[in-house]
């Protein structure tokens, strides 16, 4: 039989990382315990001192979450993977990781609310210096690379304006500045982009979102080399404690034998529903990667595998017409998630990007008029036919 190394990314999803119990059950099995037990003293001295491979604590580690880790590294092709309890707490752990008070970062200003906190606020108040471009501008980010830098960040496509990043071009530049490169790979998601294949050297995962996908549990993922994740990230969770629980990580693990049928067949119907969007005469702009008149249609094409799940668009009426059209909506929800199988509309300026100046908005094209739709497993012809009349009933068009 092939090694797992050589299965096919389908395999992966459904049987990587498997560990069976004695009892030979189908499914991966559940371990909601929070410590081991030890034949003896010695026994307990010696996984503490590491001279055994061996669970000692579940803040440590846990079975269950071990095999979401390692079915998860084989599916994006990575040395090693960490869990967490969150995406933020992979996004903050994977930096932390790499910063230290007198240490650079360069990032893309186009970045989701919560992680433009950690690298305005957060970092720059511990003594890192944080230097922020315009993340589809490869001179700027030139200019930020040519003096020595620690790491650097940016999501390709940015949430929620899907500002594509060139991950190969980036990733040269911040290896000649000898920075490690951090991308937040949500919006791409595991089946639509391969960060480390373009140069990336780490990826972070919301599996909140597309992971998981059905709204039911929060997680997050770090995955890049092995002295790096089973060093500096290790440490940092161990000690920490931003842990994945067993049960989330189970049901992480189920969403993985899903996560590309689900996220391809969301990917067809947004795709569909920005067609639809862009000819409307209400709105004033769509974005969505594989639209050809998407800005950087050419290198969404050539770094991307399909456009995603999520699609964006402003209307010429502002806030509220934003508003009225939300609240017209019949079957797509109001809620800030996304990647869910079922649709949701987000305005960007009053929720998930609210902490933001209206300036730093501004900067990154987040206006009142802009709408965030996550496009989910409903039949694209109702998505449409609902975001059609809400429109009408907000504006009249």
């Amino acid at each position: 039989m092939a090694p797992v190394e050589d299965w096919g990314r389908d395999t992966v999803s459904v049987r990587g990382g498997l560990a069976r119990s004695g009892f030979e059950e189908t499914a991966e099995a559940l371990y909601l315990t929070s410590g081991y037990v030890y034949e003896t003293a010695e026994d307990a001295e010696a996984a503490f001192k590491g001279d055994v491979d061996r669970f000692v604590y579940s803040r440590y580690g846990n079975p269950t979450v071990a095999v979401f880790e390692e079915r998860l590294r084989l599916l994006e092709g990575a040395q090693a993977c960490y869990a967490t309890a969150s995406g933020m707490g992979a996004v903050f752990t994977a930096l932390a990781a790499l910063v230290g008070a007198g240490d650079r970062l360069v990032a893309s200003r186009a970045l989701f609310g919560s992680c433009f906190v950690i690298v305005d606020e957060i970092l720059p108040r511990w003594g890192v210096e944080t230097v922020l471009v315009d993340g589809a501008d490869l001179s700027q980010w030139e200019a930020a690379l040519s003096s020595p830098t620690a790491a650097v960040f940016f999501e390709t496509p940015s949430n929620p304006m899907q500002e594509i990043v060139d991950i190969e071009a980036v990733s040269a530049l911040a290896h000649a500045a000898g920075a490690k490169v951090v991308v937040d790979n949500v919006f791409g998601t595991p089946v639509m982009s391969r960060p480390l294949e373009y140069g990336a050297d780490i990826v972070v995962y919301s599996a909140t979102k597309h992971i998981d996908g059905q709204g039911r549990v929060m997680g997050g993922a770090i995955l890049g080399p092995e002295d790096y994740i089973h060093g500096p990230v290790e440490n940092l969770i161990r000690h920490t404690g931003p842990t994945l629980s067993a049960f989330n990580a189970w049901v992480l693990v189920k969403g993985l034998e899903t996560l590309r049928l689900r996220v391809e067949q969301q990917a067809r119907s947004a795709y569909a529903v920005a067609q639809a969007l862009q000819d409307h005469p209400a709105i004033r702009r769509v974005w969505y990667p594989f639209l050809d008149s998407h800005p950087q249609y050419d290198l969404a094409k050539r770094q991307m595998l399909g456009g995603g799940t999520v699609v964006t668009f402003e209307l010429d009426g502002g806030k509220d017409e934003a508003f009225a059209l939300m609240n017209a909506l019949a079957i797509v929800d109001i809620s800030n998630n996304l990647g869910d199988s079922k649709s949701l509309i987000t305005h960007p300026a009053t929720t998930t990007h609210r902490r933001l100046a209206e300036a730093d908005r501004l900067k990154v094209g987040i206006t009142e008029g802009v709408l965030r739709v996550s496009v989910g497993l409903e039949d694209a012809d109702d998505l449409v036919a609902d975001l059609t009349q809400a429109l009408k009933a907000a504006t009249g068009r």
